[in-house]
């Protein structure tokens, strides 16, 4: 079995190009699955359905519901590679169903908050002024926190009130922002950029204390010492910025499709989690347009 795994492992790399990290992850999972066999006096590579089954719900008593999918993921994807390598004569994966992973809706911050987190830098010195900048583009724009990081000064269009983003997989999108936004971030450009950066010339917008580029750590660190302060109780992130950004926009009528491209994904199906937190606008809508709502 520890052959046979290593074999895949091998097709993941090279003829598959799968990520490190997944390749790691399923040789864990897989290793897993060899235990268990090895356990049970199991010699072989089972093809039938039953063992599977009995392994699957050993596990699901010690495995959250992302992690059996990942772990099915794994094993469905090796028992192809046996039968694309004639190694097995039945796929008993072939009727395993991967289980419905628990959809965990993200935090949100309401108005208000939004109102409180954006007055709590204080903009008289360059790096409140800078995570103001930050805090109100990220609303506006519903910016991932590493496209916040990586934006460049050349991809601002201040002037047109747009910006153009390189998002996952170096894909471009042109997105709108806020003239308000706008205002702080060319104020930031204006009085807080240029000490930060007397001894260095970074393309990237935002930059620390020491004129280098902003990471994704820094801002999520002084994000969580704002919310602290404000005393939010909720687990706010970068992301919650974004999450934030979609809710409120649905909650005002936009259009879910305008919303995917504003957020840059691909598929609407990832987008539509949002929907399920504008269920207090839907009420309302159907309260007050239908005949007897």
């Amino acid at each position: 079995m520890d052959d046979l795994i290593a074999d895949f492992v091998h097709y993941l790399d090279v003829e598959r190009g799968l990520a490190k990290t997944t390749q790691t992850s399923y040789q864990q999972d897989l290793r897993e699955f060899s235990a268990w066999l090895e356990a049970q006096q199991i010699q072989s590579v089972p093809e039938e359905r039953q063992v599977i089954e009995e392994f699957l719900a050993a596990q699901s008593t010690l495995k959250a519901a992302s992690s059996m999918s990942r772990m099915i993921s794994a094993m469905r994807k090796f028992y192809r590679y046996l039968m694309r390598e004639s190694r097995i004569t039945e796929d008993p994966m072939a009727l395993i169903d991967s289980p419905k992973p628990a959809q965990h809706l993200p935090a949100t911050l309401t108005t208000p908050e939004i109102e409180r987190l954006m007055a709590a830098p204080d903009t008289a010195t360059p790096l409140g002024l800078r995570d103001r900048a930050i805090f109100e583009l990220m609303y506006a724009t519903g910016l991932r926190v590493s496209e916040v990081v990586d934006l460049q000064l050349g991809e601002m269009h201040l002037a047109l009130n747009l910006l153009q983003v390189t998002g996952k997989g170096d894909k471009q999108r042109i997105v709108p922002i806020s003239p308000q936004a706008v205002e702080w971030v060319q104020r930031y450009l204006d009085v807080a950029r240029p000490p930060l950066t007397k001894k260095t010339a970074p393309d990237e917008v935002f930059v620390n204390f020491h004129g280098h580029k902003l990471t994704r750590q820094g801002i999520w660190k002084n994000l969580k010492a704002y919310i602290a302060a404000l005393n939010i109780q909720k687990d706010v992130t970068p992301h919650t910025l974004r999450h934030s950004f979609a809710t409120h926009l649905l909650d005002n009528g936009a259009d879910l499709r305008v919303v995917q491209e504003l957020l840059g994904h691909s598929d609407i199906s990832t987008t539509q989690i949002y929907t399920h937190l504008s269920n207090k606008k839907l009420v309302e809508v159907y309260h007050n347009t239908h005949p007897r709502g």
